[in-house]
This record gives structure tokens, sequence and C-alpha cells, in this order.
């Protein structure tokens, strides 16, 4: 065995043993970190399959922006963490069910003709001067176009979707209009009394 395969296979037995610990961690703050662990470790295999814009990607995006985003929203929301395991022993068995279908549906497809090892070699050598960045951007704006509008299509939808819901209208809510602060004229809020003078 190679150097290769064992720094493979280090960094799949962090990932798995990371992403089990996300799913049984009873503190949502442990979980999260786990998560990061997660990401690093499936940042490290794609290193090994020299993709390394998606690996610097997904440290960047997931680890740097959004798992920050959620240590915030966890850290600030007051969490009853006893009141949310209550059912937890209750639907055990269906996440059970649900967890060894997907293994063997992932060890179907993994285990294909279409999957394995003969069909998906390690990647060859490149010539000097290759960027996979060029060759990805390549391949999403010629080949997968549509697909990759789409996504964005979906993505957009789904943000004006979340909008749309938080915006709600409350009465009794004192708010300011940007637009009348900017078009008040002097003589709206200024008044000059003329008074006598005062004298001791």
């Amino acid at each position: 065995m190679d150097f290769q395969s064992v720094v493979f296979y280090f960094f799949s037995t962090v990932l798995v043993l990371a992403s089990l610990c996300v799913i049984t961690a009873r503190n949502p703050v442990h979980a999260a970190l786990f998560l990061v662990l997660a990401f690093f470790s499936a940042s490290g295999i794609w290193m090994l399959l020299r993709a390394e814009f998606l690996a610097i990607a997904l440290v960047m995006v997931y680890v740097g922006a959004v798992m920050v985003l959620f240590l915030f929203v966890v850290m600030m929301l007051d969490i009853n963490i006893e009141r949310i395991r209550q059912g937890f022993w209750s639907y055990l068995p269906v996440g059970a069910l649900i967890g060894i279908l997907m293994v063997v549906e992932m060890s179907i497809v993994l285990g294909g003709k279409y999957f394995g090892l003969d069909a998906m070699p390690a990647p060859g050598d490149v010539e000097e001067g290759y960027s996979n960045t060029k060759e990805l951007g390549r391949l999403l704006y010629t080949e997968y176009v549509y697909p990759f509008e789409l996504a964005s299509i979906v993505l957009l939808v789904a943000m004006i979707a979340a909008v749309a819901l938080t915006l709600r209208k409350r009465k009794n809510v004192k708010v300011i209009d940007p637009a009348a602060q900017v078009a008040v004229k002097r003589d709206d809020r200024v008044r000059i009394v003329s008074m006598p003078a005062e004298k001791d």
C-alpha cells in the first residue's frame, strides 16, 4: 500500500467518524465543530484527487462562512436540548431503517460497473500549466450550462421565498420612512417664533 492510499484511508476514516459524531453529539456546538472536521477531511480527499479549487472552496465557503454563521446562530439561540431529545428513542427505528437503506443504495451504486475502481481510475499526470479551475469553469459554462443555470434559479427562488416568509407586516410597530426623511424641508421641522425680550 502506497503513501497516497494511506492518506486516503486516514481522511476517509476521520470523515466517517466525524459524520457519526455530528448526528450523535448531544451539544449542537460540538456537532458543528465535528462538521467542521468533516469538511476539512473532505477537502483533503479533494486534494488527493487534484481538485485544489474545490478543496479550497469547501474550506473557505463552508468552514469559513457557513459554519461560522451556524455557530453564531446556535450560540445566540437558547435551545432546550433536553426537550429536543425527548422523542429521540421513538424515532430511532425509523432513522435506523432509513440509514440502512441509504447504505445499501450507496453500496449498489458504488459497487457497480460504472462507479468501481476500474471505471474511475486515479487522475493521471497533467502537462505543465494545466489549471483545473479553468477546466472546471469551461465545463460549467459549456457542457453543463443549463443545469448550472437551473441550479442558480432554484437558489434564487429559495432566497426570495425565505425573504417573503419572514417579511411580515405587523401592527403597532414604529418604522422609519427614508423617503420621507430625505424629502423633508426646513419649514416642516423648524418654526421661528417672535417673543418679547425678558428683562431682569
